[in-house]
């Protein structure tokens, strides 16, 4: 009994939309869905929306905040392009670094680079060499998990240079694609489900 009612604990704190937070719906309604965005098929979840109501914009961040201060993360790693929304934010108010995790050619010093397959073709994520240092306790900010190949690259580059991942946050979550299936147990905290 004891271990069931421990794992129904932990599930909720990995899902704000779980714990019933009252500023979970305004975020919600404000994700607007696009059809068929960037290729047939795909249901876009478009975030600049949600941007649009500082309310919204703010209680996503308030509650990321709320949930990552005080747990010793020393950098933010923000993937691109909508985890630099998130990220700096988030990383200012827990007193954390902000690192980018770019896209290729985008970052003007020395890189390593994690290639990875997304539910809509191939990428790749760099980051710069010495922006994250062996020991430093990372969170792996994104507006969204889908099958998780973005997630698992933030993550591979992060632990190649002998960072701990701590989490990753994300906005959305797609359950149907099974991305928190790929993080290998690694926690996932998000705020909206959609299906």
């Amino acid at each position: 009994m004891f271990r069931v009612e421990e794992v129904e604990v932990e599930e909720r704190t990995m899902s704000a939309c779980k714990n019933q937070d009252p500023r979970i719906h305004g975020i919600q309604t404000k994700i607007r869905v696009v059809p068929n965005f960037p290729k047939p098929g795909i249901m876009f979840q478009d975030i600049t929306t949600l941007l649009l109501d500082p309310k919204a914009f703010k209680d996503t961040v308030d509650l990321f905040v709320e949930r990552y201060k005080g747990k010793n993360i020393s950098v933010v790693a923000g993937v691109e392009a909508r985890g630099f929304i998130f990220g700096p934010p988030i990383a200012l108010a827990i007193g954390a670094k902000f690192v980018p995790l770019r896209k290729p050619r985008k970052l003007p010093g020395k890189v390593i680079s994690e290639e990875y397959v997304l539910e809509y073709g191939k990428d790749c994520l760099e980051m710069h060499i010495g922006a994250v240092e062996p020991g430093d306790r990372a969170l792996v900010v994104d507006d969204l998990i889908a099958t998780g190949g973005t997630l698992c690259a933030a993550m591979k580059l992060l632990e190649r240079v002998g960072a701990e991942v701590v989490e990753c946050a994300c906005v959305i979550e797609l359950p149907d694609l099974k991305g928190r299936e790929r993080l290998n147990g690694k926690p996932l905290y998000i705020l909206v489900e959609t299906h």
